[in-house]
């Protein structure tokens, strides 16, 4: 990969800047009063926390089982990435952006929490009375880390790594962020019109979702796209191990969303698990309608979307409404997937039919199915009357998508502008794990004695 001195040098020069600047922020002691923390919510939210951490390597899993053998490592490490690249980025800016002093309701003051400045001193988090502000920002970390990732499913075997970090930095500064603030910050403009996302519908899948779709477009068709060669999933472990893991690491992502370890968490942990497994069997029964054979692969898929479908409502709806959620949301979906494969859109594994379109049938969910019965701090749904609450939702899903698909296609734009953002023909021909890393994917064999002794 042939790269001018300066772009090869500019991301560690970038890094090592930021590392040195880290030497002269001034270390203040922690004022805050441990008497008002609940030692249990702590323990929940320390867990929760690893959770959603855990989501980030079983969305590798899942991807990477999906994609061409030659594609599968840099697909991986696209999404485990984001650890390290949000993971700094967080502490130096994100956090403010996302939870800093507000700025007219839209942003935070980047330089509240500069190089977490005062994070610790500062108190608790005013939604999270009862664990300290530095867990509070760390779980809220986990969701930024996992957000790009989810990206890189409509972008595979076509994407500069180079480039889709680019991309990744200003999507956490530029689409994250503000969305982040807008939703979960008490003074965001969202927040106080009244819209209700427990755990992330509109801030993670539906902005991930768009920037899918605009990724998709921008990057244009792969050339087996073009060709109309269908090429089968390499690994389907991998996808079943990355289902599994991203399931297991959900309970954290909804019911950790509660902040505090309360009924409420419960309930978000029961709704997540039935909405996934309602919309799990209904794709693969549903597949068998249509004339397929049920699969492993459409289970996974399923689940997915079910998961995706009731995260923004975890927390306000009831665990048998939660049935319908996953089931409605797998059918949408399902028939989305089948009408983007014979359009001429290239987004690779289906991101912006399932979590994209999954987010938006989530949110949709909630403005009908919420109940002040689960949850008084929430509100009641159009179900139960309540139609004022839903066209809140509706305003929040169109303002949502509108944003996060036109910044987002602005920054693939500009990233494309400041380099090429697709690898060449001969790049994508020979696969991006050798043309980007320099790696291959190999699975494992059993070697003879004389083959082991010379490896």
């Amino acid at each position: 990969m042939n790269t001018t001195p300066l772009k090869r040098y500019l991301p560690f020069v970038i890094f090592l800047a930021i590392s040195i600047s880290a030497l002269f922020i001034k270390v203040l002691p922690n004022f805050a009063d441990e008497s008002k923390y609940n030692q249990a919510d702590i323990t929940f939210i320390l867990i929760a926390t690893a959770l959603v951490f855990i989501m980030t390597p079983g969305l590798a899993f899942f991807y990477g089982g999906m994609v061409h053998r030659k594609n599968i490592l840099s697909t991986m490490i696209k999404s485990v990435v984001a650890t390290g690249v949000v993971g700094v980025l967080w502490i130096v800016v994100g956090y403010s952006l996302c939870f800093g002093e507000d700025i007219h309701g839209f942003i935070g003051n980047p330089f509240t929490h500069l190089f977490f400045k005062d994070v610790a001193s500062s108190g608790p988090w005013p939604l999270a009375p009862t664990i300290p502000r530095t867990l509070f920002a760390f779980f809220q970390l986990m969701f930024a880390v996992i957000t790009p990732g989810l990206v890189v499913g409509a972008v595979a075997e076509r994407i500069k790594f180079t480039s889709y970090i680019l991309f990744t930095v200003l999507f956490s500064i530029f689409v994250y962020a503000p969305l982040a603030h807008w939703t979960w910050h008490p003074d965001g403009f969202l927040f106080q019109l009244g819209a209700l996302d427990f755990a992330g519908g509109t801030v993670v899948h539906i902005s991930a979702g768009c920037a899918a779709l605009a990724g998709a477009m921008v990057l244009k068709r792969r050339k087996v796209h073009l060709e109309h060669k269908e090429i089968p999933p390499t690994n389907i472990p991998y996808v079943l191990i990355g289902t599994g893991l991203l399931w297991f690491g959900w309970f954290g992502f909804n019911a950790g969303s509660a902040l505090a370890a309360n009924g409420l968490a419960v309930s978000a942990f029961a709704t997540t698990n039935t909405a996934a497994a309602a919309a799990g069997i209904t794709w693969m029964f549903f597949d068998v309608v249509r004339g397929k054979k049920p699969s492993v692969l459409g289970f996974c898929i399923g689940a997915v979307v079910g998961l995706v479908a009731i995260t923004p409502a975890a927390g306000f709806v009831s665990i048998p409404h939660s049935i319908f959620i996953g089931t409605i949301a797998s059918l949408i979906s399902n028939v989305a997937v089948s009408i983007k494969s014979k359009s001429k859109l290239d987004d690779t594994l289906d991101v912006f039919p399932c979590h994209g379109i999954g987010g938006m049938v989530g949110v949709i969910m909630t403005g009908i199915f919420a109940s002040k019965m689960i949850n008084p701090a929430g509100n009641d749904g159009l179900f139960f009357g309540n139609i004022a609450f839903f066209l809140v939702q509706m305003k929040t899903l169109f303002i949502t998508v509108i944003y996060s698909f036109g910044v987002s296609y602005a920054i693939f734009k500009l990233v494309n502008f400041i380099e090429p953002i697709r690898v060449s023909e001969e790049e994508e021909e020979l696969g991006l794990d050798e043309s980007q890393h320099s790696e291959k994917y190999t699975q494992g064999t059993l070697l003879s004695a004389e083959e082991f002794v010379k490896h």
